[in-house]
């Protein structure tokens, strides 16, 4: 294992050594920080903050759209050693700005050792930069790589991860923080509109299952129903709907029953059917069941409630607008642009970060409740929560509402 600045040179092989990072350096993100802190100790610490870490590879486009093909990993010369090839990855915080015909693929320590290149032994990580790191790849080697893999189950989630070049500031910054929730659910940046999300195979995965988006037409249908709120939910937002009214009326909260009976008019008035009806009341229950463990769990004050569910949809058409991105569906500034226009549709809706972040934790426990039995899904909601209304470095606590 070596490592180094990438400005001059890597440390002495099979050291383990790490040198000190340029004056003022600061990583663009936690995991190439992690990576140079691990660098510096076991080569076993080092290999499980990788396997640990989201890897990317470069691809041609054309190749990676083609059917059935897998192209091989990218060999280069190592920037800094004449004569030494490498295959190259890198991490979230190096990739380099979005460009419509390369491409990035998420790929594991796990699947770098299956499919290593013949007559290639080592392996760069981010080269050319104050946190590069160079592994010794022969076959040994990588049969460790496997088994840090298996340690590790791979990229670490339930993270908050920011990007210190992307939007830190302003409105792009907060548009892209309504989509922290999921960020942070699968361990990724939560604001960069860049060369990939997740990978682009997985990008266009993601976007046919479950979006069923396959083209570019597809995926505006489908932004403009998330902006709409149309697949939030119609039965849960009119419930909650009727219980605004219903406060307006009353200048306060209304009692569970009183609002059970606004539910029951609501019903009547428009000819509901049985299991309609059945369905409204549902989700009263569910709404009053998770409030309350909101509340129980210091989350939601005792003369707080949820009026909207909007914040579901807009979390996710960001996140939509990012896998659209990652899928050379649309380019950055249209992704920009949308990302504006959530931002605002969101402050019209909802009054604070809090606010906006209890709505989407709501929706989402309501929605997965009958196949939550044992409440991971909701403890990984309050977890979400908590982590973007407490962080000290969280964009819901660095950021201005409106």
């Amino acid at each position: 294992m070596t490592t180094g600045t990438g400005t001059r040179g890597p440390g002495t092989p099979g050291t383990g050594a790490a040198e000190a990072p340029d004056a003022g350096w600061t990583p663009p993100t936690g995991t190439e920080g992690l990576l140079h802190g691990a660098a510096a100790g076991s080569r076993d610490a080092l290999l499980d903050a990788l396997a640990g870490s989201r890897l990317f590879v470069l691809v041609a486009r054309l190749h990676a759209d083609a059917p059935g093909f897998t192209p091989p990993l990218p060999t280069g010369p190592d920037p800094v050693t004449p004569g030494r090839v490498c295959v190259t990855v890198l991490t979230s915080g190096t990739l380099p700005p979005w460009h419509p015909d390369w491409v990035f693929e998420a790929i594991g320590l796990d699947e770098l050792a299956r499919r290593w290149p013949a007559g290639v032994r080592w392996l760069a990580v981010d080269p050319g930069t104050p946190y590069a790191v160079t592994l010794e790849a022969g076959p040994g080697r990588r049969r460790a790589w496997l088994k840090a893999h298996a340690r590790s189950g791979g990229p670490r989630t339930g993270r908050l991860l920011t990007l210190r070049t992307g939007p830190l500031h302003g409105p792009v910054a907060h548009g892209l923080a309504l989509g922290a929730h999921l960020a942070v659910h699968n361990g990724l940046v939560w604001n960069d509109l860049g060369a990939a999300y997740e990978g682009y195979a997985t990008d266009r995965h993601r976007l046919r299952n479950p979006w069923g988006v396959q083209n570019r037409a597809d995926y505006r249908e489908k932004l403009e129903s998330l902006l709409a709120t149309r697949l939030v939910g119609r039965t849960y937002e009119s419930v909650l709907r009727i219980r605004h009214t219903l406060a307006r009326r009353l200048g306060r909260t209304p009692t569970v029953p009183e609002w059970s009976a606004a539910v029951t008019d609501a019903q009547t008035r428009r000819r509901s059917t049985p299991a309609e009806a059945a369905e409204a009341h549902e989700a009263l229950r569910l709404a009053v069941t998770y409030e309350d463990r909101f509340r129980a769990d210091g989350v939601l004050g005792a003369g707080q409630r949820v009026d909207t569910l909007a914040a579901f949809d807009y979390g996710r058409a960001v996140n939509v607008v990012r896998l659209a991105l990652g899928a050379r569906l649309c380019d950055p500034g249209e992704a920009e642009q949308a990302v504006l226009r959530i931002g605002a549709l969101a402050v019209q809706a909802y009054g604070s970060w809090a606010e906006f972040s209890l709505g989407y934790s709501l929706t989402r426990v309501m929605h997965f409740d009958a196949d939550d039995p044992s409440g991971v899904k909701y403890e990984q909601s309050l977890a979400q929560h908590r982590t973007l209304t407490q962080d000290p470095v969280s964009p819901y606590r660095n950021l201005a509402w409106s």
